[in-house]
């Protein structure tokens, strides 16, 4: 069952960066029957309706994922839902790990219960390049939200609910990107700071994101991860992309950072399928009745999908390009 018109469908965390590109998608090309925004911020919420308009197929739910109850009763006649609320700050992560835990490991265990309570149809979750391999504690807990996702089909498999995992990596245009920052700095006459010269990551746009999903939703049977094919970019080429005559210094990086990121691990390559805008993790053990995928190939024994051994990249020029339309 794909996203079709007329359907319901309900997003966690639908105030944030993703959340705000998704609805704009879904209600200009996907013809809703109604849009569940379901998240903590009142304040947050209000300014959403203002935004839209006060759109009639748009809902508002205060609640919280760590509020099992309250999912339930807001995914009452959801057809599909876009879970995105997550808590995300890295070095933040580091300071309160307890506090992640509670929402984005046992809030992803209450939209599985209540997705299957309610007879939803369809979830798709959003991971992140951190989860892969994860050093920090934020990716540990999408990791292990991946894979209470992976596994929630497993105790659905009596009933119709299906759970899948779209993981990508740097937003474009989100919340806490790099290129407002440097942007600011910039006109300012300051220093950019740079973590590490020799930096690496994968980079998608907002929209991309959004339509990725979507797409995920059509194709999904139950078990998947979805990791798109998209470029990486050097972070000194983000630079030159931002502020060409600017001057940079290195400040090191964060507690739980990087120097490259990682999608797709080489202990997962012996489930992974490349098809021509995507990688397809297949689940340890299916036992829903999920079949292999026609179309696909197998990538090699060893196979990681990395941000500095990437097949794509975005130059200086292509970046500016994509910047200059946000």
């Amino acid at each position: 069952m794909s996203i079709s018109s007329g359907s319901s469908i309900l997003v966690t965390g639908a105030t944030g960066s993703f959340g705000k590109a998704f609805l704009r998608h879904a209600l200009t090309h996907l013809d809703p029957h109604r849009i569940v925004v379901f998240s903590r911020d009142e304040l947050k919420q209000y300014e959403l309706r203002q935004m839209f308009a006060d759109d009639p197929r748009l809902r508002f739910f205060i609640g919280d994922i760590r509020d099992r109850d309250r999912l339930v009763r807001a995914m009452h006649g959801i057809d599909h839902v876009v879970h995105a609320a997550a808590l995300k700050q890295v070095d933040t992560a580091e300071y309160n790990p307890s506090e992640y835990v509670a929402t984005n490991v046992d809030g992803s265990q209450n939209v599985i219960d209540a997705a299957i309570a309610a007879g939803v149809h369809k979830v798709v979750a959003l991971s992140t390049d951190k989860a892969s391999s994860p050093v920090n504690l934020y990716g540990a807990t999408k990791l292990v939200a991946d894979k209470l996702f992976i596994a929630g089909n497993h105790y659905a498999a009596h009933h119709r609910t299906r759970f899948a995992v779209v993981r990508y990596g740097n937003v474009m245009g989100s919340r806490g990107s790099v290129v407002p920052l440097f942007r600011r700095l910039n006109a300012e006459g300051r220093s950019l700071p740079v973590t590490d010269k020799r930096m690496t990551r994968f980079w998608i746009t907002l929209e991309q994101a959004v339509r990725f999903v979507v797409d995920s939703f059509d194709r999904m049977q139950g078990g998947e991860l979805y990791v798109p094919r998209i470029p990486s970019m050097r972070i000194v080429d983000l630079v030159a992309a931002v502020a060409p005559n600017a001057t940079t210094h290195e400040v090191g990086m964060r507690p739980g950072e990087k120097l490259h990121e990682e999608m797709i691990s080489a202990d997962d390559s012996r489930r992974t399928l490349r098809f021509p805008d995507r990688y397809v993790v297949q689940p340890v053990m299916a036992s829903w009745g999920y079949e292999t995928p026609d179309g696909g190939e197998r990538v090699p024994d060893g196979f990681n999908y990395r941000s500095d051994n990437n097949d794509l990249w975005l130059e200086v020029d292509q970046m500016r390009e994509i910047l200059e339309r946000q």
